[in-house]
């Protein structure tokens, strides 16, 4: 059951009795470890010993899963505001499978529930309008139902589910980009070979120093945490038998997004640095544009696309990376 509060979204378990107060924030579904040990009905102590151990193991990093919130509880007479770390949905989910399966999945379930609540809501709003199209109101049940299962565990805010929404309703030919898919006749094709441009690390670095003070300098923003970006870079220029394995550039920028996105190479701003370089990317090849001058992808277009594969499972990539290369191909 859920109950939408502004930011607080209720979760009630099983028993129909049990509520938890859920912080809904950016991208994420946010609990505290109290919150958390009530979720699965353990003490405190065994959820701390299992956040330290996913922390341990390098299966989550610290900074890309907690925030701070402030929480106001009442001590003795008194209503008494505390900073309080929480943690995000990945982290809980991964405790979850640590310490009851049954109840990760449950919890897992209804997730996706609420963000499925919350496109939907997005949907919505545009209703009327659709409703007065009908093809056009038909041909987008098969699209949403697709970004509901890739959205996986993402929240999203009402600017994001519109972005998502007018990748359906703005691009026509995505629409059937996403149909050949649901009937696994989706190909790569009116694509580019020629190369303007090759991405290195040194240039690359060079470049998300430049976003770095776009976005206040932070020092964890950019912060390499292993080798693991010049392995993303190196990734896309693959050959097999002396051929490129990713032969276009459309194919090298799809890929470059989401390995990027997907390799967590950085201690902060892994979407927003994997976005700019795809689009960096392209524009350094000459295909960011169209004839007209205007861009193949919209900006609510590129955050539809960066959450769908943040979210995506590691068997999608192939799916997600040929819904890229249709939206910036030739065809477009």
């Amino acid at each position: 059951m859920t109950e939408n509060k502004g930011e607080i979204i209720i979760y009630v378990k099983e028993d129909g009795h049990t509520q938890i107060d859920v912080k809904l924030q950016g991208d994420s579904l946010w609990l505290s470890q109290r919150l958390i040990a009530e979720l699965f009905e353990k003490d405190v102590n065994t959820i701390n010993d299992h956040i330290r151990n996913v922390y341990a193991e390098k299966e989550l990093s610290e900074e890309s899963t907690t925030t701070i919130f402030q929480t106001e509880q009442q001590e003795g007479k008194r209503n008494v505001k505390r900073n309080v770390t929480f943690y995000n949905l990945d982290l809980i989910l991964s405790v979850g499978y640590r310490v009851s399966s049954k109840r990760g999945t449950a919890f897992r379930i209804w997730a996706n529930q609420v963000l499925k609540d919350y496109l939907l809501r997005g949907y919505s709003l545009n209703e009327k309008k659709l409703q007065e199209k009908a093809e056009q109101y038909e041909a987008l049940k098969k699209p949403v139902a697709l970004i509901n299962n890739v959205a996986g565990s993402q929240a999203l805010s009402g600017d994001q589910a519109a972005g998502l929404l007018r990748v359906l309703s703005d691009y026509t030919y995505a629409l059937d980009v996403l149909d050949k898919y649901d009937h696994q006749v989706l190909e790569i094709e009116a694509t580019s070979s020629k190369q303007l441009f090759q991405i290195t690390y040194d240039s690359a670095i060079q470049a998300i120093r430049g976003l770095k003070d776009k976005f206040g300098g932070s020092s964890l923003f950019g912060n390499e945490k292993d080798e693991s970006f010049q392995g993303s870079l190196a990734a896309i220029y693959q050959t097999f038998g002396g051929t490129d394995l990713y032969p276009s550039v459309e194919e090298k920028a799809a890929n470059l997004l989401y390995f990027v996105i997907k390799n967590h190479s950085f201690s902060d701003g892994n979407k927003r640095i994997a976005a700019f370089l795809f689009i960096w990317f392209l524009d350094k090849n000459g295909i960011l544009y169209r004839g007209d001058g205007s861009r193949k992808l919209a900006d609510n277009a590129l955050v539809a696309l960066t959450l769908m594969i943040a979210e995506s499972k590691p068997e999608e990539k192939e799916m997600m990376t040929k819904v890229v290369v249709s939206l910036i191909n030739g065809k477009n």
